[in-house]
Order: C-alpha cells, then sequence, then structure tokens
C-alpha cells in the first residue's frame, strides 16, 4: 500500500482527493442569501448532530439528516455528480476502466438488510485512505470503531459511547509476558483494528500492536512486529487456531505476515512474501491462506508452511481485502480495479464471479456468519449486500455519502454496520436483517 507521512489526524491527501461532503454541499446551498444570518442559523440548526430512526426515514427524513429540501440541488443530482466526479484511487493506471468488460451484471432490487438507526453521535475516523478496517461489531447491540486517537464502544441499547482505549498518550502493558514491549507507545496512530472474542487489537502506523482484553483492566500485551521503516500494520484477523487457542494474524506493509498466540502471548509463525501484505483471512478448517497485497495476484497459502499452493489471477491492480466464506469452498478479495472477485476452492483457474462497483476501490469484504450474505464497501458512498446462495446475481445497494470506514455484521446476522467518515455527516449507520414473517398470516 502507498506510504504516506502523517501530520496529526488530518486526512491523508497526498495522492487522493477526499472531497468532504459539507464542502461540496456548500458549494450548491445557494438558497442561502450572502449575509442572510437568520437563514444560516436555520442551516446550522438543520445540520445539528440528530439521529435518523427507521421511522423518521419512513416518514421521509434523509437517513444521513441532510436537509435536501434547503438545497438547490436533489440528492439524485448530486448522486449523479458524485458518480462523475469522484476519482478511483489507482496504483495501476486504468485497472478499472479495464475490469468493466469482465464484471457480472446483477438486479440492484435486492432487499436483504432495511435501514434501522444512524447514530450522528458516534464519529468514525479514518487515518490512511487505502486502509479501511476500522468497525467491528461483537453482538447486534455492541460496536467498536476508531475515533481520532480513541477506540470507543456504542451500544445501540442504550445509545450510549463509550472510550474503551486512548492512545493518545502513552499507552504500556499492564501485564508480564515473554516478548512484551514494557515500555509501551506513545502517540499511536492507529491504521487497523480488529474486535473478537473480548480482545482488541489495535495495529499502528510504526508495526505497533497494541492488544487489550475487553473483560479486563489496562493493556495486555503490547509489541512492534519491525522497525523497518515500511512498517505499517495494514490488517489484523482474530481467530481460533485448530487447537482452540485465540489467535490473530497482523499483515504489515514490510512484505511479512505474523501470527501471535494470546494464550501464551507469543508469536508463532512470520511468513515472507515478495511484496507488502495488505489482508490476509484465513480458511474456516485453519489449512489455507488467502494473501492479498501490492501485486494484482494474490496468493493461497499453506497456513502451516507459508509455501505458495496457488496463485490467484485476474485482477489488474493492488487489493486490500478478502475474506472466507463459512463453508470454506469459496472466498473473495477485492481490489483497486473496483472489483470484488470470488474464488471456488475446487477450481481456481479463474474467479466464478467478478462484482463490480459504482465508485472505486473494493476496500472491506464481509460474509454473514450463515454464509446467506457477502457485504463488499466501496471507499465511499456505496455498500453492497449480495446474496450468495443465488449465484450472486441479486444485489441491495445501500446508498449514502460520505468515505466508508468500516462494515461489520453482527455474529449473529441481525445487524450490518457501516462507519461513516465526514466532517459534519460522519456517523454509525445500522441497518437490521429482514426476516420473512409470513407465519404471521395464519394469525388473520
Amino acid at each position: 500500500m502507498a506510504q504516506h507521512q502523517l501530520d496529526g489526524f488530518d486526512y491523508m491527501e497526498d495522492d487522493y482527493d477526499v472531497a468532504d461532503l459539507d464542502d461540496d454541499i456548500d458549494e450548491v446551498f445557494c438558497s442561502r442569501e450572502a449575509g442572510d444570518s437568520d437563514s444560516e442559523d436555520e442551516y446550522e440548526r438543520d445540520v445539528r448532530l440528530t439521529d435518523t430512526s427507521s421511522a423518521q426515514a419512513r416518514r421521509g427524513k434523509d437517513i444521513q439528516g441532510i436537509p435536501w429540501e434547503r438545497l438547490n440541488i436533489t440528492r439524485e443530482k448530486y448522486r449523479q455528480t458524485r458518480l462523475e466526479q469522484y476519482k478511483n484511487y489507482e496504483n495501476i493506471l486504468q485497472s478499472g476502466e479495464g475490469s468493466e468488460k469482465e464484471s457480472k451484471q446483477t438486479e440492484k432490487n435486492g432487499k436483504y438488510y432495511e435501514f434501522w438507526h444512524n447514530a450522528r453521535s458516534v464519529r468514525s475516523t479514518i487515518l490512511h485512505f487505502q486502509l479501511r478496517n476500522l468497525v467491528w461489531a461483537t453482538s447486534k447491540h455492541d460496536v467498536y470503531l476508531m475515533s481520532g486517537f480513541s477506540v470507543n464502544h456504542w451500544s445501540s441499547l442504550s445509545s450510549t459511547v463509550s472510550e474503551v482505549l486512548n492512545v493518545s498518550g502513552h499507552v504500556a502493558p499492564s501485564e508480564k509476558h515473554p516478548g512484551n514491549l514494557l515500555e509501551g507507545f506513545s502517540q499511536t496512530q492507529v491504521s487497523t483494528l480488529a474486535v473478537k472474542d473480548k480482545l482488541l487489537v489495535a495495529g499502528g502506523f510504526q508495526g505497533e500492536l497494541i492488544c487489550k482484553y475487553l473483560d479486563r483492566p489496562g493493556v495486555s500485551f503490547c509489541t512492534r512486529t519491525t522497525y523497518d521503516d515500511n512498517a505499517i500494520t495494514n490488517a489484523v484477523e482474530i481467530y481460533n487456531s485448530p487447537s482452540g487457542a485465540l489467535t490473530f494474524m497482523a499483515s504489515n506493509n514490510d512484505c511479512g505476515i505474523r501470527e501471535f498466540d494470546m494464550e501464551r502471548f507469543q508469536l508463532t509463525k512470520n511468513f515472507r512474501f515478495p511484496w507488502p501484505v495488505n489482508h490476509t483471512s484465513l480458511s474456516p478448517d485453519g489449512k489455507l491462506l488467502v494473501v492479498v497485497g501490492d501485486n494484482p495476484d494474490g496468493m493461497l497459502v499453506d497456513s502451516q508452511s507459508g509455501k505458495e499452493v496457488m496463485s490467484l489471477t485476474g485482477h489488474l491492480d493492488f487489493s486490500f481485502a478478502s475474506a472466507w466464506h463459512p463453508n470454506g469452498l469459496t472466498f473473495a478479495t477485492g481490489n483497486q480495479d473496483k472489483t470484488c472477485r470470488v474464488w471456488d476452492m475446487r477450481n481456481l483457474s479463474k474467479s466464478v464471479a467478478v462484482l463490480r462497483g459504482n465508485l472505486g476501490a473494493i476496500r472491506s469484504i464481509r460474509f454473514t456468519s450463515d454464509g446467506q450474505f457477502l457485504a463488499m464497501a466501496e471507499p465511499a458512498d456505496f455498500v453492497h449486500i449480495f446474496d450468495t446462495k443465488n449465484n450472486y446475481d441479486k444485489e441491495q445497494e445501500i446508498d449514502f455519502f460520505g468515505e466508508v470506514s468500516g462494515v461489520s455484521f453482527s455474529p449473529d446476522t441481525e445487524s450490518l454496520f457501516i462507519g461513516v467518515w465526514d466532517r459534519t455527516y460522519g456517523s454509525l449507520l445500522q441497518y437490521n436483517r429482514i426476516r420473512s414473517r409470513c407465519y404471521l398470516d395464519s394469525f388473520y
């Protein structure tokens, strides 16, 4: 992935121009006359931090609270403008155009998850434009996400935000374990995050790894994967090893992936690859790894030896996302060529489906735990949900405005959470699964 220098929490715009939604709206908001203070005050009241419920949305309120009725542009017209003007970042020029002819034509009338709530008090942030795994749901009521220097917990039951970890100052482990970096870190710039089974792991721009158990005070473990200049932690995946031990794997820009056993707090594996690794996913049986990074071709790798089993050929740019279907037979990869490719273990000579986005790179991919749905997130404005049991022919397109910080299904598949980064309209969107209620007909 691209290497940039950070200045505090300024969003990275060196090679990638992130259009802030409020700036765009100000440019087209012409119903306010210059110097009309009453009109400006009214506009400010319209965009205050107010949540949107499903009931309000059904009555016509915009799910993000954008006051379209006060703008001289419709939502539809602004959507068309975004589609025409949004700049997709590419490492290989014209990769997005090159992938178009192979992409699958899908029906966009699927309806699998319905809007439930938009929490504008939840401020989701991003530090690197290519890394969008900063939102994790541990239940349909509990979500963890990055907000500046804080990892925050959002409870949809109580509608409250609480800080779980603050890395703005000095963070040091409170437990003693072999390999624990007791001096800790200061002002860690968190590039990626993972939360599962009460374990939270935050990865940093200098190879930092901070591990905290949610049911224990303090931080349990700190380590640095590498002192290489190109050390960014691009992704973290938490899983249970075949022996049942809680384990996580870190993918780094120094071309390495490292596995840590969190029962013994020890590094157990360290594999090297020819290019920076942006994401890895472990198969459900623990035998294979999907490895993607700064190369159009990905790899299927033996999880014990780190040796390549098969090359994954088809993408036209660098990949930043991967995920396994729970059946262990299929998996998906997301790329800057604007596509998500679905692969079948029984025939890896080519992907079985090429699913295309609207605006840009596919930077985050998630399957539901029951395998029914696949969600793929673009860098901004769109999250697509595909029905896996119908050959990915039909999709639901969730349409909003703002950069995507991450997507996460709840473990029970009942909720989908989307982090939206924007200075004014940044929030956490919640969608709930639509269940068939045909059985109710018997009562009438």
